[in-house]
């Protein structure tokens, strides 16, 4: 069990920035992102606000259309644990 590196707290990302963040790194707008996923633009907004849970099934249909991992959505902030000794 050496070989994994414990996950450790990096920055302070909410879910709705996280979203917002990759949104606009791709150059996106809400109303791009909405026509990409089916999500209407509000929702976006709300999520993006930090109004309206992400959920698993919106964080799959977004991970989608922004091109990332869904965990990156719904675990926003988390890096790996580098370990010194290794």
């Amino acid at each position: 069990m050496n070989d994994y590196r414990k996950a450790r707290k990096r920055v302070e990302v909410t879910v709705g920035e996280s979203v917002r963040i990759l949104r606009e790194l791709q150059e996106l707008s809400q109303n791009e992102l909405a026509r990409l996923t089916g999500i209407p633009q509000s929702t976006i907004s709300a999520i993006e606000n930090d109004r309206v849970q992400l959920g698993v099934e919106r964080a799959k249909v977004l991970a989608r259309a922004l091109k990332c991992h869904p965990a990156v959505l719904v675990f926003p902030g988390w890096e790996l644990e580098h370990d010194s000794a290794a």
